[in-house]
């Protein structure tokens, strides 16, 4: 079960329930896969209206690997998402929400 107090958000994968949570390290790596410069420029593209679903996979990655998982896109380009693309686009928001809104607030 997600701890939202720790950033974290479940999402299901495959039948199998799993914790997503945008750590530092998967940030840095979500950052890199992107090709952005700055934790700022990350942040001011999701923001934008060009969000795409190439963005959305890889923001579900980072955070299953930030909860986790050791597995890349290329795994989970095969899986079921629980509620298909609609669902892991409200995911992959809520992770960026959870992993910059300090707690006690939203």
């Amino acid at each position: 079960m997600a701890n939202p107090w720790r950033g974290e958000v479940s999402l299901v994968i495959d039948g199998e329930p799993r914790v997503l949570r945008l750590t530092l390290g998967a940030l840095a790596e979500l950052e890199a896969g992107l090709g952005e410069a700055s934790l700022v420029d990350l942040v001011a593209r999701f923001e934008g209206s060009g969000c795409s679903s190439r963005d959305v996979l890889a923001l579900i990655v980072a955070g299953l690997r930030g909860g986790g998982w050791t597995g890349t896109a290329q795994d989970l380009l095969a899986s079921d998402i629980e509620g298909g693309p609609v669902v892991a686009a409200r995911v992959a928001a809520e992770l960026l929400t959870r992993a910059f809104t300090p707690i006690g607030e939203g």
